[in-house]
């Protein structure tokens, strides 16, 4: 039985119209392509990569694939480049709920590769940085897409030529801190916070902390919202009734170059407010 290969070739109808074209969701080599050849992604899908907000360069990888129903018998060259026009094409056919936009810098690592003879796969590989400079409020793509092929037998799909990566940047502010400051009660004096702390994501400019002193609270807790100025506002509770309130007289800011967070809030309880002052020190353990 011949070499087959699974074929995944999802058409978009009234978009594209390929006159040989390979059969949908098909797991077999179809009688009408036989003997055709197609240079593709071999993932075409959208696929994910989450990045932390570093400076750093992330590698990735992906396959392309020579689909045919027989090994080539000749050398294939492919190039391949980075592709804008492919987010804008995925946004406008998909309409996605949120909007995808380009992420700015991508490299392909091996842009012009040759697949030899009686093979049909090669990996590519790339690289993206600087995810620190993004928004991470921003849904991004890097998009990369088949562009020409050395046998003018071999087509190139238009709904498998390119690999959309989806790149979600984590949140920044999310890790552990040194927290520092005063817990006063209204009775029952002035407590000194002098503790570490984890904030856990809430989304993507908020993060949530245990209130004061009190330690983790399930359900509940502070939650500290960075604002485009770097001010920071302060929500959340300590159960269902007693929520926080901030405290508009005094600074709550957040400093990207420390990494800190100056908090000043307080709740609502019996006797009095409960006034909590807090200046939290990110840490890398």
């Amino acid at each position: 039985m011949k070499n087959r290969i699974i074929v995944i070739f999802t058409l978009f109808a009234g978009l594209f119209l390929l006159n040989s074209c390979l059969k949908d969701t098909a797991d077999y080599w179809p009688a009408d392509v036989s003997g055709k050849m197609y240079a593709t992604v071999l993932k075409p899908a959208l696929q994910s990569m989450a990045l932390k907000p570093t400076l750093d360069t992330i590698d990735f990888s992906f396959m392309i694939n020579i689909a045919t129903d027989e090994l080539p018998t000749n050398d294939v060259t492919i190039t391949l480049a980075v592709d804008a026009a492919a987010v804008t094409t995925y946004n406008t056919l998909k309409n996605p709920k949120v909007k995808y936009e380009v992420f700015p810098t991508v490299r392909i690592l091996n842009p012009t590769v040759t697949i030899p003879a009686g093979t049909r796969t090669f990996t590519i590989r790339g690289q993206v940085w600087n995810a620190k400079a993004l928004d991470a409020c921003t849904n991004y793509i890097a998009a990369i897409t088949i562009k020409s092929v050395s046998d003018p037998n071999i087509m190139i799909p238009a709904n498998m030529k390119s690999y959309l990566l989806a790149l979600p940047i984590s949140n920044p502010y999310e890790g552990f801190y040194h927290s520092t400051g005063t817990f006063i009660h209204p009775t029952a004096g002035t407590r000194i916070i002098d503790e570490d702390k984890f904030a856990a994501t809430v989304d993507c400019k908020s993060i949530i902390a245990a209130v004061g002193d009190l330690g983790d609270i399930a359900d509940y807790g502070a939650i500290f919202s960075v604002n485009a100025d770097n001010s920071v506002t302060v929500t959340g509770g300590i159960n269902g009734s007693q929520k926080l309130v901030q405290d508009l007289t005094k600074p709550n800011v957040y400093d990207p170059a420390t990494e800190t967070f100056t908090v000043n809030y307080y709740y609502v309880g019996g006797g009095g407010n409960r006034v909590i002052s807090e200046k939290l020190v990110r840490f890398r353990p």
